[in-house]
Order: structure tokens, then C-alpha cells, then sequence
């Protein structure tokens, strides 16, 4: 039984002020961890809950929250605490009423401005997770070796050990082998969110986008944008705005798959072999294009 008093007192604790909730109010809507809603009548606090060894997971999403808050660009749940309380791992932050319908323009323009915040290298100061696949972010000067190892490389290592073998482990060292030629654009390593999918946004009650959710990293900005074209929900507004801010260089289309592809293999890594076929169409378009 969760132990709702520690997480408070811990609330508290991060808040410099008292916090004595009533009864917790269950929330639904992930599929990865538990959620409720906490308040006092002054303060609302979302908490997220897993398993007590899923903490640095919260940890790292907390910091990812902070990371993007920190560009002044978009608005992110404020991150309150991280913790363990009766044997479970908890992160708290900010509650926000959300909908699903707002000012998409705006949310194009404001992730446009958050991808000018840039490192000098591609990685991040730790890993994360995406869903609840290990994500590393080490850093790496080079993109394509980032792309190619830490992401594409990775999963397919996965997959490898799930049973995924034969054509796709064939073909995909063949992609690994051209991702130079596929990423010779020589993108910024510009702040991601990393995982923006229609289901990591939504808009409070004036109509104003917030995201959440992240899965931090530097990297090219591209990747966000091709994700959000992997499952839809974000619009032609959306696009347009992105692009007037900042126009995409040339060969976008392509790579697009290329960065997708991580996505549906981490998929085929999560949920099966539904998309194993995906993933293989994918990675032979790709070696198409390498001739």
C-alpha cells in the first residue's frame, strides 16, 4: 500500500512549506506507471509511482523537465521531488490541467525555440528511458556514431536478444554501416524532448501547450520533429510554424525514417513482433536510398 504521509512529508520537505493532502485521487491514462493527484487546497501536486528501483528513471525525467524549462521556450510540469517511500519510487510535480485542443502554431514555434539551446556534443549528462526502454546518452562529438550506436545500434542489439535475429539483424548492420552517409548534414546538437508523440503534449486551460514525458538528450533537432509525423496528432499548423521559425535543411524526408525507425524498434522491443514488419520496411527504404 502506497505510503501517501512519507511521499507528503517529502512534498513538504521540497516545498519549504506545509502540505497536508486529503485522500489521494487516483488518475489514469499511463501505461508504464501508476498516477494520482495530491492537494491541499493551496498546492496540487501530480505524483508519479513504480516499482522503488525505477527511481533514477524518475530522477531523469525530472532533470529532462528541468532541462527544458530551463530554456525559457516551453512549458514543462515543474518538477517538485524525487524519492522512495514505502518501497515504492515516486517523482512529484506541478499538476496542470490539460486538454487536448490549443494553439498548435504555438507549440511549433516554441519547440523551434527550445531546439536553439545547444551543447558542444551530442549525448546528455545521463541516461533515461524511453517508455521503459533503457535509453544511454553518452557523449559523442560525432553524430552519426551517436545515432549509430546509441540509438539504432542499441535496439537492435535488443531486439537481438528478444529473438528478433536473422533479415532484420542482416539488413540493419548494413544500416549501421551507411548511417554516415544518411547523416552527413552536420546538424547543432540542439535540446530534445525525445519521445513526442501526440500523447506528450497537451494545452492548459488558455489554449497554451505544455509539454511533458521527455526523454532528454542532444541530438538533431530533426529527430523530434520526424516523431511527431510517426503517429500523428500534431497538425499542419503545427508544421508550419516549426518551419517559419526554422526552415528543415534538405534530405529531411529520409531521415526522417532513419529516426523513426528507432521508435519502431523500441516498439517491436516493447510490445512485439506487430512490428517487425514495420521496422524491416523501414530499414530496406533506407538501404535503397544508399544504392
Amino acid at each position: 500500500m502506497t505510503d501517501w504521509q512519507a511521499i507528503a512529508g517529502q512534498i513538504a520537505s521540497a516545498l519549504g512549506q506545509r502540505f497536508e493532502p486529503g485522500p489521494a485521487r487516483a488518475l489514469g491514462g499511463g501505461c508504464i506507471n501508476r498516477a494520482a493527484l495530491l492537494t491541499d487546497g493551496g498546492e496540487r501536486i501530480f505524483v508519479k509511482l513504480n516499482c522503488a528501483d525505477r527511481l533514477e528513471m524518475f530522477a531523469a525525467e525530472a532533470a529532462g523537465l528541468e532541462a527544458m524549462a530551463a530554456t525559457g521556450s516551453v512549458r514543462v510540469p515543474r518538477p517538485v521531488c524525487t524519492g522512495v517511500a514505502g518501497g515504492e519510487a515516486f517523482v512529484a510535480m506541478e499538476y496542470l490541467e490539460l486538454g487536448t485542443r490549443g494553439d498548435s502554431a504555438a507549440a511549433g514555434e516554441q519547440l523551434a525555440a527550445m531546439h536553439r539551446a545547444t551543447a558542444d556534443r551530442f549525448g546528455w549528462e545521463r541516461d533515461n528511458t524511453i517508455g521503459s526502454t533503457p535509453q544511454p546518452n553518452g557523449w559523442q562529438a560525432d553524430w552519426p556514431t551517436f545515432w549509430q550506436r546509441q540509438r539504432l545500434g542499441f535496439q537492435l542489439e535488443l531486439a537481438a536478444r528478444n529473438g528478433y535475429g536473422g533479415r532484420l539483424q542482416r539488413r540493419g548492420e548494413r544500416l549501421l554501416a551507411g548511417c554516415p552517409a544518411l547523416l552527413g548534414h552536420t546538424p547543432p546538437p540542439a535540446l530534445l524532448h525525445g519521445d513526442l508523440w501526440g500523447g506528450n503534449i497537451g494545452y492548459d486551460q488558455r489554449g497554451a501547450p505544455v509539454l511533458f514525458d521527455p526523454a532528454v538528450y542532444y541530438g538533431d533537432r530533426e529527430a523530434d520533429l520526424a516523431m511527431t509525423e510517426l503517429f500523428g496528432g500534431f497538425g499542419p499548423a503545427f508544421h508550419a510554424a516549426y518551419a517559419g521559425a526554422w526552415p528543415l535543411p534538405t534530405g529531411y524526408p529520409v531521415r526522417r525514417t532513419l529516426y523513426n525507425l528507432y521508435h519502431i524498434l523500441n516498439h517491436l522491443n516493447l510490445f512485439g513482433s506487430g512490428y517487425l514488419g514495420q521496422a524491416e520496411g523501414m530499414i530496406d527504404r533506407l538501404l535503397a536510398e544508399l544504392g
